[in-house]
């Protein structure tokens, strides 16, 4: 019923307010990805609302994505009296009485709150930082890098010239475009480690994907807006092993994390997993990184693997092969890449024994759970 009611609930607020349409992916809203996310959030919302530390990571998921994509407070009141309307109308008056959405509308002005008040925090906090900046700011595209058949690499610096605030390895900036005459927003990987003065993102040429193709078709000397990195998926100080898996263009954070990583001297397992060796990317530089490093080992792994491609493994990552690549079960483990590779590398590093708080994941859509 939770999915039918979310559904119901963008429907409705997409076509009454358009100004809140930017902040959501079409493409995820029609695979039904992001009302399964909201309903599921919503839930676990529900299910902790007396204990909200056992939410785990899900608030600051939230709120980073949001941060990312500037989201606003009157923006909630337009999602929470939707919220409200969906719930009676898809229920009925019957079983949605009065005392039932009063008890809602309490229970999510309550959660308004303590996200408004964190994202408030977050954007002064950026404000205030050196190279940090509120809103958008314009940069212009210096650089353009074919990374695979698919992948592109954007060299971003700001029209401005002055410095950029720093970014943790693993996280995202929001970049703001208008396609078509229509404005979008999105989430890309920062793929390079910070430099103060530039940002890069690497981003797949998605087939009929709106802002991917924009992307792919800007020219150097081109402008953007962009706002500020955010994300919650960062690479942790640790002495254990590190271990980052990667699926597809899901490569892009753990490009910074392995940077990050190398001179700290501990040892380090890079695994990435891609269709084919034309839309494997970043593969010189990681083999590159291998040669001067002998504490990082690197396994590839392809769907469809040619004589001559040098890969550890053919076919899909089995947990038997990742049990066979995994420096040691107590080892940090950070992964990404389509919701289906997330899904079973989950499922192979529990049935391995990796203890389930070293496992961290991040999603490039909406952050849905992982069953």
């Amino acid at each position: 019923g939770g999915e039918a009611l979310t559904t119901h609930f963008y429907q409705m607020m997409l076509s009454e307010y358009p100004q809140v349409r930017p902040l959501f992916n079409q493409a995820h809203q029609q695979s039904g990805a992001q009302p399964r996310a909201l309903a599921h959030s919503v839930l676990m919302y529900a299910k902790h609302i007396d204990k909200l530390e056992n939410l785990g990571d899900l608030p600051a998921q939230i709120i980073n994505k949001h941060v990312a994509l500037q989201v606003q407070p009157d923006q909630y009141q337009i999602v929470g009296s939707c919220l409200l309307r969906a719930i009676r109308e898809v229920l009925g008056a019957e079983i949605a009485t009065d005392a039932v959405i009063d008890a809602w509308a309490a229970a999510y002005t309550q959660l308004a709150d303590i996200l408004i008040a964190a994202e408030a925090k977050a954007y002064d906090a950026i404000a205030h930082t050196e190279g940090g900046w509120r809103g958008a700011r314009t940069f212009k595209l210096v650089q353009k890098v074919a990374e695979s058949a698919e992948i592109s690499s954007f060299y971003l610096e700001p029209v401005d010239g002055k410095a950029v605030i720093t970014h943790q390895p693993g996280q995202y900036i929001g970049l703001r475009a208008i396609v078509g005459g229509t404005e979008q927003r999105r989430n890309y990987s920062l793929s390079a480690p910070s430099n103060g003065r530039s940002y890069r993102i690497s981003v797949k040429r998605e087939p009929g994907g709106k802002v991917s193709n924009y992307l792919h078709d800007l020219q150097v000397g081109d402008t953007l807006e962009l706002f500020a990195p955010a994300g919650h998926f960062t690479l942790q100080a640790s002495e254990r092993p590190l271990v980052l898996i990667s699926g597809g263009v899901g490569i892009t954070p753990t490009l910074p994390m392995l940077d990050a990583a190398l001179p700290t001297r501990r040892p380090v397992v890079f695994i990435h997993c891609a269709r084919e060796r034309g839309v494997h990317a970043f593969r010189e530089h990681v083999d590159a990184l291998a040669a001067v490093h002998p504490q990082l080992t690197r396994y590839y792994c392809y769907d469809r693997a040619e004589e001559g491609d040098g890969v550890d493994a053919q076919g899909l990552l089995t947990a038997r092969q990742l049990g066979e690549w995994l420096p040691a079960v107590d080892a940090d483990v950070y992964f990404l890449g389509p919701r289906p590779f997330m899904r079973s590398v989950k499922e192979s590093l529990k049935a391995l024994g990796v203890p389930q708080e070293q496992v961290r994941y991040e999603f490039f859509g909406p952050a849905e759970a992982l069953q």
